[in-house]
């Protein structure tokens, strides 16, 4: 199997390629070889590494857990002596890598280990899924391979699933872009010690390396990244960033991407860029979705299948809150009106248009009428809320943006309308994508002020994209004029910090004044609080 993997990841580019379409039984065939990886390394495990050296810390790029649940949790780990170099600093054999999960930080109490290989086929990362825990408390772990030792990692399971929590407080962040500031939000949030980390999406940013920025991107200097070593190298860089990795390493992440981790704007397999072979897209979406679950704490679940990955999925922080974890990229329909900022039309409303496709679009639905959380929230991309923006001196209507889900407008309102007419208790949306944060009431239409709100949206703006973000208070006035259903807008960089009871929702919305240079000020910007039973944010 492991040739067999090797063979198809060499071939992948060539056989896809058929009179201008794409063989459907090598993705497939693809999918299914590296799902079978797994398994390969579970039974390579007893391979001795006595003799097995690294020319550096082969764990430079950190550990993180992801994905847990209430007896487990996906550790993870990337060899990586040397990430900012082609080869990693690394053979292109299989190097196993020991174990262990401990119940105390001094690892003097363990309560699991095991061995497994990392694979050259991906990437050398490792993501072990550990069963058999308690609910509801920390674990320590850490790995260890050719002599080499990684950081403590800390994780926690979820609560019982039966039991009533007393509180969750969790962060959520997105849009991370390398080359536009430092990661002061992560330094910040990791003394706010948070439970959980959801990551919205733009993880990653898949532009040319440019000059005259904070930081600079490896890779490419003129084009954007294309290739499974290109996006490997991508996110080796970022992870090598030491306040992201601290706050991976302090708890469990759950992660879902937007459109960055592959290519700008695309949806499904259509790219922005018209002249684009769709089958040369795919392959680069293969490639993407391999690297970004090689640098992930993902279940196998989450393998690649060539240019798919399932990646939604849902946990419960016991009675507590439900999460649905949502992908609004790679099953949606093509922006309308060419992707442009403009009036919820014809195209915008068409009921075929869709950001979740149907399948996900059924299994959320089916999702939210079995929970049985106090609060249910949607993780997801890009903003609910259907903010208009103005239109100009030639044409006053209100535009609004078709990347995000007025571009499916129709969806958008029947998922608002399920939630009032399922009584679903408390729904409350997470969203990243914007660069801005942003706290709305939702009603089944946003352009219908006198109708019931039913749920509130909370948007986090980036931690570092589009640099330091600056209010225009005479902007802010005018777009809350126009949109009711916004309680608040504001431009700086940050994370949003949440901290849930049974009886209410509270969001901080942390702000970094500045990114261009490490160590910026950061402050609690506004706060916003929901009572359990009543839809709307309340400033606090």
């Amino acid at each position: 199997m492991d040739l067999m993997a090797m063979s198809l990841l060499e071939r992948l580019p060539q056989a896809v390629r058929h009179e201008g379409g794409l063989s459907r039984r090598l993705f497939v065939a693809y999918g299914a070889a590296l799902a079978a990886l797994p398994a390969l390394a579970a039974r390579s495990s007893g391979t001795a590494d006595s003799k097995i050296s690294f020319a550096a810390d082969p764990f430079q790029l950190g550990v993180a857990s992801g994905d847990p649940d209430a007896h487990g949790v996906v550790l993870w780990t990337r060899l990586c002596p040397k990430p900012l170099e082609p080869g990693y600093g690394l053979t292109t054999e299989g190097i196993p890598v020991r174990w262990e999960v401990s119940e105390t930080e001094a690892m003097s109490r363990i309560v699991q280990r095991g061995t497994t290989v990392a694979l050259p086929q991906l990437g050398h990362s490792v993501h072990i899924e550990v069963g058999g825990l308690k609910p509801g408390r920390p674990y320590w772990y850490r790995f260890q391979a050719g002599g080499a030792t990684s950081p403590i990692g800390r994780t926690r399971t979820l609560p019982d699933p039966e039991s009533l929590p007393r509180e969750l407080r969790f962060a959520f962040a997105s849009c991370q872009h390398y080359e536009d500031g430092h990661y002061t939000a992560y330094e910040r949030m990791a003394q706010d010690d948070p439970d959980l980390v959801f990551h919205l999406g733009d993880y990653i940013y898949e532009g040319p390396a440019k000059d005259n920025k904070v930081r600079r991107h490896t890779g490419p200097a003129k084009t954007r990244i294309r290739t499974l070593e290109d996006y490997r190298g991508r996110h080796a860089l970022y992870r090598s960033d030491r306040h992201l990795q601290e706050m991976h390493r302090r708890c469990p992440w759950f992660v879902t991407w937007d459109d960055h981790e592959f290519d700008n704007n695309y949806a499904a397999g259509i790219s922005e860029v018209s002249t684009v072979n769709p089958a040369d897209f795919l392959i680069q979406r293969a490639a993407a979705y391999q690297a970004y679950y090689e640098a992930m704490p993902l279940r196998a679940a989450s393998m690649p299948q060539g240019p798919n990955l399932h990646l939604y999925r849902k946990a419960s922080f016991g009675r507590l809150a439900e999460f649905l974890v949502l992908d609004t990229r790679q099953y949606r329909t093509d922006q309308p009106n060419g992707d442009n900022n403009k009036p919820l039309n014809a195209a915008a409303l068409d009921p075929r248009n869709s950001l979740l496709g149907a399948d996900q679009r059924n299994w959320m639905d089916r999702s939210l009428i079995a929970s049985q959380a106090h609060w249910n929230v949607l993780a997801q991309q890009v903003m609910m809320g259907l903010v208009a923006f103005p239109g100009t001196a030639k044409d006053p209507e209100p535009i609004y943006s078709m990347d995000q889900w007025p571009g499916a407008a129709h969806e958008r309102m029947a998922i608002a309308r399920f939630w009032a007419d399922r009584r679903i208790p408390n729904p409350i949306v997470l969203t990243g994508d914007i660069h801005s944060n942003w706290v709305n009431d939702l009603r089944i239409d946003d352009r219908k002020p006198e109708t019931p709100v039913v749920a509130t949206e909370f948007v986090g703006t980036s931690i570092t994209s589009g640099g330091n973000g600056k209010d225009n208070p005479e902007a802010t006035a005018k777009l809350q004029a126009m949109n009711p259903c916004v309680r608040f807008f504001n431009r700086e960089r940050g994370y949003v910090r949440c901290t849930v009871t049974p009886q209410s929702w509270r969001s901080d919305y942390v702000a970094v004044e500045d990114v261009s240079k490490p160590g910026g000020r950061t402050t609690v910007r506004q706060s916003f609080l929901v009572e359990s039973g009543r839809p709307g944010a309340q400033a606090v």
